[in-house]
């Protein structure tokens, strides 16, 4: 059972990755088309903006479930490295459970908030949804609960990230 969770979370990992990466190359192209078309043809295009503004709403709240997931988020580690034994571990249930509470809020809450938008329109797609620009907020937070599920499941409290997963570091 465990094995099969894993491979599912392995799965919406790739997937959070592919939306991430999407949206991360559709903006790196339609920013500079907004540029070219507002001082090359002195024609301003109205939608790279908003659209990016969308896109990096989804890029930055599936990157956000990645970083959680493959340990490269934000945290601070000095009182898990002091900690040995049985307190150690007690911190680490702690602030997987703070991180399980701040992802309900942000599943429970954001529904709400998807719900009570989805019937607005964005000025400048008027086909879309304003809920859509708020969907991520509800996913990532279902997304990096499954993952703290899979962390909280697995044992895997303090592990460092691989060292494959890191950038080289420069000191130049």
């Amino acid at each position: 059972m465990q094995a099969r969770y894993i491979a599912a979370m392995e799965a919406l990992h790739r997937l959070c990755l592919f939306v991430a990466g999407v949206c991360l190359v559709v903006i790196t192209i339609i920013i500079p088309w907004g540029v070219f078309t507002r001082y090359v043809l002195n024609y301003g295009s109205a939608w790279p903006e908003p659209l990016a503004v969308l896109l990096m709403i989804w890029f930055s709240f599936t990157a956000a479930a990645l970083c959680y997931r493959e340990r490269l988020h934000i945290s601070v580690q000095i009182l898990p490295m002091v900690l040995q034994g049985r307190p150690r571990l007690l911190v680490g249930w702690l602030v997987e459970f703070a991180m399980a509470g701040m992802n309900l809020f942000m599943l429970v809450w954001g529904i709400r908030l998807v719900h009570t938008t989805w019937f607005q329109v964005i000025s400048d797609f008027p086909l879309v949804s304003v809920g859509i620009s708020y969907l991520p907020v509800p996913l990532g937070g279902a997304i990096t609960l499954l993952f703290v599920v899979e962390r909280l499941w697995t044992g895997r409290l303090f592990q460092e990230p691989a060292e494959e997963e890191l950038a080289p570091v420069s000191v130049e």
